[in-house]
């Protein structure tokens, strides 16, 4: 399946948004000042800009910029060997991930994305919630000092939450309590990790008055306590969800997550039916191309708890995180463990160029700051901040520049490109 050279050129893109209530507000977001580049759309100061999309997804298709109207997904459909051979035959005809920049001004909810199978019965039952029936694996890329609760907290940390958090013990009981508590001694995982599936069930339903007590108490206790010592990142987290999220089960249940925090340049990535929820700050975020999210807590949106708790793994400790391998001085590739996608940061120098080897597979780019200039074999595209692009397979794309350019390229798996 060889690509003509008109299939060849780069394709510019103009990308959509989407405007959430936790998307930072007006010219303080990096996703309302690429959109603002991307489409000549002046910037609403009062628009929460929560992400910027760059891909084929039916929520929010790019379309190409020199042929009006025509979205990238039906050019894709027209043009089918931009895709390659080997996405075509494990995918069809559709780019298989989906590229996003996020601004975070506040906690996003406490979420996990379904698997394949699951996908599949939810879109089914619930078509206008659950929109496609794919997976949805993420990675998220740190552009600023990045904020994220992930998975459960391991044993030990799980053991000092119960003992010192009487809150907790209030709406879960005693019995549950001391079900973890003499599990975790004698390091029984399989029955552990039923116990926590207990704990945090009868956690997230419970009714609504019970919550509202037990964070009453929680943060009168932690706003008297405040006044003699230090209180812990996590229990200075609980004070601020409470504030965005009042009366919301998902504060209590923060106390059962990970609080991970990222520094920029560092990857976090997420497999299916692990809980998370990003807290502040500014990313890169690439996915399976999929818009499926099941929430249950910290979120005025459509919750399904008994989905959400029945659907998680329930593993416990810390997630990986990513530093990205250096392919050369400019370029670094965060590789997670999924097959639809991998992700390069480039960063040139000014007057440095660097090349992207064709691939067998496509890419998408976005450029974040600076300008610079993107070359092919039959074409060359001025490019700046806000810039999104479509390289098809077999492109070899050259980026050079006269000042700094920070640029992210998204692309196939390359195990899966290379060995097939």
């Amino acid at each position: 399946m060889a690509v003509n050279k008109h299939e060849a050129d780069l394709v510019k893109l103009n990308c959509s948004t989407q405007s959430y209530d936790w998307g930072r507000i007006g010219s303080d977001s990096q996703v309302a000042r690429l959109f603002e580049s991307n489409c000549g759309v002046r910037i609403d100061e009062t628009k929460h800009y929560a992400e910027f999309w760059i891909g084929t997804h039916v929520s929010g298709p790019s379309v190409l910029q020199r042929i009006g109207n025509v979205s990238l997904k039906d050019w894709i459909l027209q043009n089918p060997k931009v895709l390659g051979d080997v996405v075509v035959h494990k995918w069809g005809i559709d780019l298989p991930f989906l590229l996003k920049v996020l601004s975070v001004g506040r906690s996003l909810s406490i979420q996990a994305h379904p698997d394949k199978d699951l996908a599949g019965l939810l879109h089914k039952l619930q078509p206008n919630t659950y929109k496609d029936s794919n997976h949805k694996p993420e990675m998220a890329l740190a552009l600023t000092d990045f904020e994220a609760l992930c998975g459960f907290i391991s044993s030990e940390e799980l053991d000092v939450v119960l003992e010192s958090v009487p809150e907790i013990k209030e709406v879960v009981g005693n019995e549950c309590v001391d079900q973890i508590l003499t599990v975790n001694q004698h390091n029984g995982e399989v029955k552990e990790a039923r116990v926590l599936r207990s704990i945090f069930t009868k956690l997230m339903s419970v009714n609504h008055e019970v919550i509202s007590k037990a964070l009453s108490g929680l943060i009168n206790r932690l706003s008297i306590e405040n006044k003699i010592r230090q209180l812990t990142s996590k229990e200075e987290l609980v004070l601020k969800l409470e504030k965005q999220y009042p009366n919301d089960v998902g504060v209590l249940a923060a106390l059962l997550l990970n609080h991970v925090k990222l520094e920029p340049s560092d990857a976090l990535y997420i497999a299916a039916n692990e809980p998370h929820a990003y807290l502040k700050g500014e990313c890169i975020e690439c996915m399976a191309a999929s818009d499926n999210v099941v929430r249950a807590g910290l979120t005025p949106k459509y919750i399904d708890v008994k989905v959400l708790c029945s659907m998680l793994t329930y593993k416990q400790g810390l997630p990986e995180i990513l530093k990205g391998v250096p392919l050369n001085q400019y370029v670094r590739r965060y590789t997670p463990p999924f097959e639809e996608f991998e992700v390069d940061q480039c960063v040139l120098d000014q007057g440095a160029s660097v090349v992207f080897p064709a691939l067998p597979g496509p890419s998408v780019f976005v450029v974040i700051s600076g300008e610079g200039s993107m070359l092919t074999s039959s074409c060359e595209e001025s490019v700046s901040e806000g810039a999104a692009l479509f390289a098809p397979a077999g492109t070899e794309v050259r980026v050079s520049t006269d000042s700094e350019l920070r640029f992210y390229r998204a692309g196939v798996n390359n195990k899966v490109l290379l060995n097939p």
